[in-house]
């Protein structure tokens, strides 16, 4: 099979058109084969989850982006299932409140970085200062477009700092969004999470892509890559996503710490 990591990866230096990229790839998978290969890539995600935060060593951050719709919750609960929630804080990123906007646009989200021993999750990120504060020109363009250069220095600062940045952006198709959007809208169970200004912000759907193209090709870096994963298939993005994540964490080779030396080798506890 393809090297799914490598695959996806946006490439530093690269130059990405998103809509180029065929939301409905699955690289050889079809979905019968995918489920029980997810199966064992959460177990992983699982062990190695625990070894994290017993070395206590490492921080982990994994970012998600993407248009509205395109599975961000559906991912932190099917793949960050894997997770003890203990050790998973999960941050949403909403509109700033009256106390973050007193401060610079980074507080909110450095406050909010894992510490060592965590896999910490953002759902949605600094990365909408960026896209939303652009294209409803919330700030001049010399703003927000001075804030790629800032946002890779300040993951570069986390990276050498022991905090492992792994970042996906998922992708859907303009009619996979519609479809998504109508059956949020028909089940009397996610009606709640239908608003109206999903579709005001579907008409600005062309908006949306030049400025996810212009952060990723600006933002995907040696220390912190972004990752695109196509996400018109729930099941493909599952695996994409576990399948990354899992080969990022073992890379940092988590272990168990020594057993502590006034332990003794033959305890018997009475």
């Amino acid at each position: 099979m393809i090297d799914l990591r490598e695959a996806l990866r946006v490439k530093p230096g690269s130059r990405v058109r998103v809509e180029r990229r065929d939301p409905s790839a699955t690289f050889g998978w079809d979905k019968p084969s995918a489920e029980p290969a997810i199966a064992k890539r959460l177990d992983r995600l699982t062990e190695l989850q625990t070894r994290v935060w017993a070395e206590s060593r490492h921080a982990v951050l994994v970012i998600l982006q993407g248009i509205d719709a395109s599975g961000k919750d559906g991912t932190i609960n099917k793949v960050m299932e894997a997770f003890n929630p203990q050790g998973c804080p999960v941050t949403g990123f909403k509109v700033p409140s009256s106390e973050e906007l007193a401060h610079d646009y980074l507080w909110r989200v450095h406050k909010a970085v894992p510490r060592k021993g965590e896999i910490g999750i953002f759902n949605r990120s600094h990365y909408e200062d960026v896209l939303v504060v652009r294209v409803h020109d919330i700030v001049p363009r010399k703003v927000w477009s001075g804030r790629y250069e800032q946002i890779n220095a300040f993951e570069k600062m986390l990276a050498e700092n022991g905090t492992t940045i792994v970042k996906f952006f998922l992708t859907i198709d303009r009619d996979e969004q519609r479809r998504r959007l109508q059956a949020r809208y028909e089940d009397p169970t996610k009606r709640w999470k239908f608003s109206m200004g999903d579709l005001a912000e579907r008409k600005l759907w062309d908006d949306y892509q030049a400025a996810f193209d212009e952060a990723l090709s600006k933002t995907s870096t040696s220390w912190a890559p972004w990752y695109v994963i196509p996400a018109n298939r729930n099941w493909f993005r599952n695996l994409a996503v576990s399948t990354i994540l899992a080969d990022v964490i073992a890379d940092l080779k988590p272990a168990y710490p020594p057993v502590a030396p006034d332990v003794p080798p033959d305890l018997v506890i009475e």
